[in-house]
């Protein structure tokens, strides 16, 4: 069982901010995380149901300099792209304070 928080930031690009209006939000989360501890935290952290998850990784991105060095542009980065129950919004940069 993973007991750290699976997601550790929102992504705001173009094309993340104009699937936001059809409810799909998308956030960067640890490599070791699944679906299930993805929705979990979306339901702890903002106090709704996610409806689907999924998940993408992008590779690394490389670039070759002299003498056979590279350099790594981009590192590998894991996403995931939470739809919501409904049409239910939230503020994802505004975490709910969990109930004790």
């Amino acid at each position: 069982m993973i007991h750290a928080n699976p997601i550790i930031r929102t992504i705001v690009t173009e094309k993340a901010s104009n699937k936001q209006a059809d409810g799909q939000y998308t956030f960067e989360v640890r490599r070791d995380s699944t679906k299930i501890s993805i929705k979990k935290a979306i339901k702890l952290l903002y106090g709704v149901d996610a409806d689907t998850v999924k998940i993408i990784i992008s590779p690394k991105k490389k670039r070759l300099l002299a003498k056979g060095r590279v350099w790594t542009k981009r590192r590998v980065m894991k996403k995931a792209v939470v739809t919501l129950k409904g049409k239910k919004t939230i503020d994802p940069n505004k975490i709910k304070e969990p109930k004790k």
